[in-house]
């Protein structure tokens, strides 16, 4: 009896080529594609989801084993299409940084900064810190990464493979991305705005019916402890406009 294996070389390249995608995907995702992830957990992470999808999609990968050339090229546009998912929904936490830098300014904590888990190494300020790493806990507590999942189904509807795609539209899906991280930041910091506006507005004044008073020593503690009161009493509210937001951006990606 023989055995037919003919079909192997040209089912490893489309593992290899669906792997290239999801990893790509994976390591950018966030909390998952951070440094301090253990490599291990991510590359069988990635190695899971390819083998869930392959049966899915694989006679969507017409693959010619004939020349290293057209392997290549399809290596490159997967991976490409894994770098547009992972930074769509990297993009999406940076929301929570620019937030953070903005309430952190009004509150008079601009200049405590630590290490950001998140950004691998970085320095960001704490306040910002602190709302990344909750918003990537709600994101894992409200099942919200399930929709990264059907995502990466749903792109090879939007993505087929073999087709490079169009550079208009990443281009628009980044820079709409872009400015929608932008816009939620600065809503979900809406409050400390309004807060520091009244705020220094009222030092102002303090400062010039009293003049020998000193503002500075009094205003900043108080400040300080004024904003965090404010952070705790709207911190709900932040974090579900923040997971409606994302949860729309995802289901762009994956509308079924």
């Amino acid at each position: 009896m023989k055995i037919d294996i003919s079909f192997l070389p040209a089912y490893a390249a489309a593992f290899m080529l669906v792997f290239a995608r999801i990893g790509t995907m994976v390591m950018l995702l966030p909390g998952l594609g951070e440094m301090n992830v253990p490599r291990r957990v991510r590359l069988t992470l990635a190695l899971v989801l390819t083998a869930v999808l392959l049966p899915l999609h694989r006679a969507a990968y017409d693959v010619d084993l004939k020349g290293f050339a057209p392997v290549l090229t399809m290596l490159g546009q997967e991976i490409f299409i894994g770098v547009v998912l992972g930074i769509t929904a990297r993009l999406m936490i940076s929301a929570l940084q620019v937030a953070g830098f903005v309430i952190a300014q009004q509150l008079g904590l601009g200049f405590v900064t630590a290490v950001d888990p998140t950004q691998s190494g970085q320095q960001g300020v704490l306040v910002g810190n602190f709302l990344t790493i909750l918003g990537v806990t709600l994101i894992f507590a409200t099942d919200l990464h399930h929709l990264v999942i059907a995502a990466l189904n749903e792109s090879y509807v939007l993505f087929r493979p073999g087709e490079l795609p169009l550079i208009g539209d990443v281009a628009a899906l980044t820079t709409q991305t872009i400015a929608l991280a932008f816009k939620i930041g600065i809503q979900l910091s809406a409050p400390f705005l309004i807060f520091g506006l009244l705020f220094n507005l009222g030092l102002g004044v303090l400062s010039r019916l009293m003049p020998q008073m000193q503002v500075f020593f009094i205003g900043l503690p108080l400040s300080i402890l004024m904003g965090l009161l404010i952070l705790f009493l709207v911190l709900g509210a932040l974090m579900t406009v923040f997971l409606g937001s994302m949860e729309t951006v995802l289901r762009q990606l994956a509308p079924s």
